[in-house]
């Protein structure tokens, strides 16, 4: 007997006793004289568990049945059995890989071929492209490993970058001025620096060109916050571009000048006005709304201090440098054409932000041990030529010698605040 008719009859049999045992009981409001109507009462609120907990089996069956013919879409030899293997192969855990299916999956099916359906499930066109990106392998390989053509292969490494780059590019937004509030809060709380919204960076990635030989570097220009998220990122400028080349180039540069980023309420660091900024490298030119680092600081000076949390803040920058290039795709020459070249960096910027909001870290660069090797920013320099910078950077040297102070004053404060700690150890 299926197990809704069995419910229903037991609901119905239990009703009629419960009925005619209150029309024989002389006080139907007590509850003491007729313990066995708590106990039908109980009978009833089981049998309704059962059924759901019944209903809920079978919904988990067939989401089970559906999951396993999912998975056994892809070759038998790539099922990834264990956290590492996923990440090697699509640098992402298990979960977030289904996490990352069930949001792209009718953009995947929807879009094939006119006239030349590929009849591939989500997950298996999803795998594709990730492993695409995840490995950098060649379509001949791909194709091999997913059991499909090189035309398939090339065709879902394509669609996946089309999709996060038309449809998920939401994911890398340049803060509102609230949200701008919790990014300077953030660079604060480990440098004591104040009103900093970002980190700008640029990384350069090789592109071999339609003749199979000669090489290009393509830029992109990324700003970040003190969690390594992508703020923004604009690629497909020239790599021979120096930073502050490809920084002028940007709309951004233009967005500040005319005071349409960056524009919110100053605050006074040891008397000075300091207006929202970004940190940069010293490829970089120093202006009232970009910190670089000084030359040659003297050993022990407020200039040393500003350097040295300077380059806590940057850290963020490179470690996203650093992840991206973790992605095979971008670890090696790109070769495509300039346009999908930048979608693959696109796309793996797109990832790289869906990863944290998961908090996925299979993708993050670990820790960085020499900050030297991965700053490459002194290999790029500015143009010092323009008589105009002298006056610009005069006013943006106030604020950075105000900021300078500032950290002097906050390493000291925290040097002050471990020997109390040390000194009540000690009396203890």
């Amino acid at each position: 007997m299926e197990s809704s008719t069995l419910v229903a009859l037991l609901s119905s049999v239990s009703q009629l006793l419960l009925l005619l045992l209150l029309v024989l009981s002389p006080n139907p409001s007590s509850s003491s004289s007729f313990p066995a109507v708590h106990h039908l009462l109980s009978s009833q609120e089981l049998a309704a568990t059962l059924s759901l907990l019944s209903l809920s089996r079978k919904r988990k069956r067939k989401r089970k049945r559906k999951r396993k013919r999912a998975r056994l879409s892809f070759p038998t030899q790539l099922l990834p059995r264990s956290l590492d293997s996923f990440k090697t192969h699509f640098r992402m855990t298990s979960s977030t890989f289904e996490w990352l299916c069930s949001l792209l999956e009718p953009l995947l099916e929807c879009r094939d071929p006119v006239g030349s359906p590929l009849n591939l499930s989500a997950d298996l066109r999803l795998g594709i492209g990730l492993f695409r990106l995840a490995t950098g392998a060649n379509y001949h390989v791909i194709s091999q490993q997913f059991r499909v053509s090189e035309y398939v292969a090339r065709f879902c490494s394509k669609q996946l970058c089309r999709v996060l780059c038309t449809n998920y590019r939401f994911w890398i937004e340049f803060p509102n001025k609230s949200e701008l509030q919790s990014v300077s809060a953030g660079f604060e709380a480990h440098t004591g620096l104040p009103n900093c919204c970002g980190v700008i960076d640029c990384a350069r990635f090789r592109v071999v060109r339609d003749n199979g030989v000669e090489q290009e570097r393509v830029a992109a220009q990324i700003m970040v916050d003190a969690t390594s998220r992508i703020l923004s990122i604009v690629a497909g400028f020239r790599g021979s571009k120096s930073d502050d080349m490809v920084l002028k180039c940007s709309t951004y540069y233009a967005d500040i000048e005319r005071g349409e980023l960056l524009n919110s309420e100053a605050v006074s660091v040891d008397g000075v006005p300091v207006n929202q900024y970004l940190v940069g490298g010293g490829g970089y030119p120093l202006l009232q709304w970009l910190m670089v680092p000084f030359v040659d600081a003297m050993p022990g000076s407020n200039e040393e201090q500003f350097n040295a949390a300077h380059s806590r803040m940057r850290l963020s920058g490179l470690r996203v440098v650093d992840s991206l290039k973790n992605w095979g795709v971008l670890s090696r020459p790109i070769r495509e054409e300039m346009k999908m070249a930048v979608a693959y960096i696109g796309a793996c910027a797109i990832l790289h932000n869906g990863l944290l909001m998961r908090e996925d870290y299979s993708a993050m660069s670990g820790g960085l041990d020499d900050y030297s090797l991965y700053d490459q920013s002194s290999r790029y320099y500015r143009d010092d030529t323009s008589l105009e910078k002298s006056s610009i950077e005069r006013r943006a040297s106030v604020i950075r010698n105000a900021l300078a102070t500032k950290a002097k004053e906050f390493q000291e404060s925290i040097l002050s605040a471990n020997s109390s700690s040390l000194a009540s150890l000690q009396s203890t």
